[in-house]
Formats: C-alpha cells, sequence, structure tokens
C-alpha cells in the first residue's frame, strides 16, 4: 500500500475526441508507457499500429542482438557482388550458375529501391556495382531520390538479425520449391 499512489506527478483526465483518457505524467520511477494512436479511420490506424509494432521489433531485436549492418540495399548488393566474383574466379562450369543466380536475385531489393525511388535502375544499379567491387560495400539506394548513396553517411542502419534471417528463409523456399518440382518430377503414369 505504501507504494501505490505515490509515484505520479500530475494524474488528469482530459477528453480527446469522443473518449476520455486518464494521463499520469511527471512520474518519479516510470517502467512503462503508453502510445495513444489517432487517426482519420480504422484503416489508416491498423496501418499505423502495424507500422508502430514493426518498428518496437525492430528496437527488441537490436537489444538482444545489437550488430547492424548497412541498409538500403547496401547488404545484398555486398553478397551480390562477392558472390558473382566467386562464380566467375573460383568455379567452372554449371556450378557456377547457382551462384550466379543467388548473385542475381539479391540485387532486386536494391533494384526495388532505386525504382520506388524514381531512379534509373539500369544506370544506378551498374554504379553501385562498381562501388560495391571497388571495395566500398556500405554504399546502397537513397530510398527518397532513388541514387546510390554511401549508408554510413546517410544513417540507414539494419539489424544483422533480420538480414540473416531473410536470407535462411529465402533459401529454405528456394529448397522447397526444388524439392516440389522434384517430387512432381518423380511420379509415374500408370497405364490405364
Amino acid at each position: 500500500e505504501a507504494d501505490v499512489g505515490t509515484g505520479c506527478g500530475l494524474f488528469e483526465v482530459e477528453k480527446i475526441g469522443d473518449e476520455y483518457f486518464s494521463f499520469l505524467t511527471e512520474c518519479r520511477s516510470p517502467k512503462a508507457c503508453t502510445i495513444l494512436l489517432r487517426g482519420p479511420g480504422k484503416d489508416t490506424l491498423n496501418e499505423i499500429d502495424r507500422n508502430l509494432q514493426d518498428a518496437m521489433c525492430v528496437a527488441r531485436n537490436v537489444l538482444f542482438s545489437p550488430f547492424l549492418c548497412p541498409g538500403g540495399g547496401a547488404t545484398e548488393m555486398a553478397l551480390s557482388v562477392r558472390l558473382a566474383q566467386k562464380a566467375k574466379a573460383d568455379i567452372d562450369g554449371v556450378e557456377q550458375w547457382p551462384y550466379a543466380g543467388v548473385a542475381e536475385a539479391m540485387e532486386v531489393i536494391p533494384r526495388t529501391l532505386i525504382q520506388n525511388g524514381g531512379g534509373n535502375a539500369i544506370r544506378a544499379l551498374t554504379e553501385l556495382r562498381a562501388k560495391h567491387a571497388a571495395g566500398l560495400s556500405t554504399w546502397g539506394v537513397d530510398g527518397d531520390r532513388g541514387v546510390p548513396a554511401d549508408m554510413n553517411e546517410y544513417g540507414v542502419w539494419e539489424p544483422l538479425a533480420v538480414k540473416l534471417q531473410m536470407i535462411k528463409t529465402a533459401i529454405d523456399s528456394a529448397s522447397l520449391l526444388l524439392r516440389v518440382d522434384d517430387i512432381v518430377s518423380a511420379t509415374s503414369k500408370k497405364p490405364e
């Protein structure tokens, strides 16, 4: 009982829209907070709620695994360039095709960011590929303008845990599709 009702500096009730809300502010040692979301309609509020949930999950991931990698497609482009180099230098014949295929697939994210930003996909991807081939692995795509930018200076970082999970999920999905093809091709037709 000694702790109940003693930590709040100001308690007030305010009417926002058609609802009444209780606000406890200026607390001595707050351990929780409430985020009040408002919007013009239910669909907008649901979208804001999903975006807020995504942001909190990113913050949680960074707390649990405090490793970051450059965003803006820089990580995908670095993987793409390295896989393409490995395919050309270290592997001969048809065995280099999977490396080249994954390298090409990794470029989808930078290409999409360029297109969404209104940039020229071919020109910007070529420039970005050249930067990465020269060892500038933090270069990605400026999402506002659709042009290459240094993510270190631009300030866009992503949790490493998310990138690792993305790559694992992509490989698992591709393996699943290949297994389905094997199962389908292994069926034999019975004579009727």
